[in-house]
Order: structure tokens, then sequence, then C-alpha cells
């Protein structure tokens, strides 16, 4: 085999590896439902393939992704919810019999690099709470678009002058003065 192609073939394969990289993998409860966060890195191109699954007593039970087959018994319990590098897994009615062994990995499409992804071993009685200001912060960039925002209305002076029904300019914006 010539040198520069095996270079090549080498450099592809560290490429899909560190394309597919898990960060991080975490549970917590809300309510009586169970929320896994799986955080990741896809510095590729390509779609990746993912999967998320619970192993317990020794069997392992695929509950989303395109890699494996997703068992039915999980799924009128399941909802997935993906955003910019970072899959949550929400698990309806969570009790001690799905406590186990979560698994989350992903794969590029055609690469033969296997990454096993990141384990979580959750247990119910284990589990925090899951912070409710942090769902906010996680999936919306409205928060962050008002909390940006605030400093500009109130450097124009936004405030209701006038009567109610009645709308008037901030006197910032019309270049007045108040003298009153």
């Amino acid at each position: 085999m010539n040198p520069a192609v095996g270079i090549a073939v080498l450099l592809a394969v560290v490429q899909a590896a560190r394309g597919q990289k898990v960060h991080s993998l975490t549970a917590c409860l809300e309510g009586l439902n169970m929320r896994l966060d799986c955080r990741f890195e896809n510095s590729t191109k390509d779609p990746l393939k993912f999967e998320i699954s619970l192993t317990r007593e020794n069997q392992k039970h695929v509950l989303q992704g395109d890699l494996g087959i997703p068992e039915h018994a999980y799924r009128s319990r399941l909802n997935l919810s993906a955003a910019h590098n970072h899959l949550a897994l929400y698990m309806a009615s969570f009790t001690s019999k799905d406590e186990g062994i979560y698994n989350c990995q992903f794969q590029v499409p055609g690469e033969v690099t296997h990454n096993p992804g990141k384990n979580l071993t959750v247990y119910k009685d284990k589990l925090a709470r899951c912070a409710g200001i942090s769902l906010l912060i996680q999936n919306t960039s409205w928060l962050l678009l008002l909390l940006l925002s605030l400093p500009l209305l109130q450097a124009v002076d936004f405030t209701c002058q006038g009567e109610p029904g009645e709308h008037k300019l901030p006197l910032a914006l019309l270049g007045a003065t108040s003298s009153g």
C-alpha cells in the first residue's frame, strides 16, 4: 500500500473517532419522569447515527436510535429531544424496574471504528431532581435575547407615558428633553 494512502486512511479514522465523542451523560428526575442528557461532539460534516440503550440483568435494551432496533416495550414511554450536540431522552413513569446502565453512543455511517460512548449507572433513589431553570436555558434562546435587550430598552428610556390606550414614544427617541 502506498504510504500516502495509509496516512489518509489513518487521518480519516482519527477524524471519525474524534467527531463522535460523547462528552457527558447525566440523568435527573422531573416529577415521575427521568431525563437522560447526552452531550456530544460532532466535528464531521457527515450525519451521525446514535443509540441510547439500557442494560439491566445482563441484557441490553435499545431505547432509541438508528444503530440498533428500538424495543417496542419502551416506545410508548419515551420521548427524544434533539438540539445542537445534545440529545435528551425522557422516560415517563420511571420506576426501579428501569434502573440499570444507560449508554449513549454515536457512529459515522460507513466507518469501521467503534466508539463505545459513555455509560451511566442509574438508580431511582439516587437521582437528583432536574433544575427548572436549566431547562429554559438549554433549549431556548428567547431568555438570552430578553436578557440582552433589557439594557437597550433602559437606554432609550422605554417607559409608558400617558393615559392607558394612548401610545407615546419615549422622549429620548424624539430628541426632546423633559422640562418638568
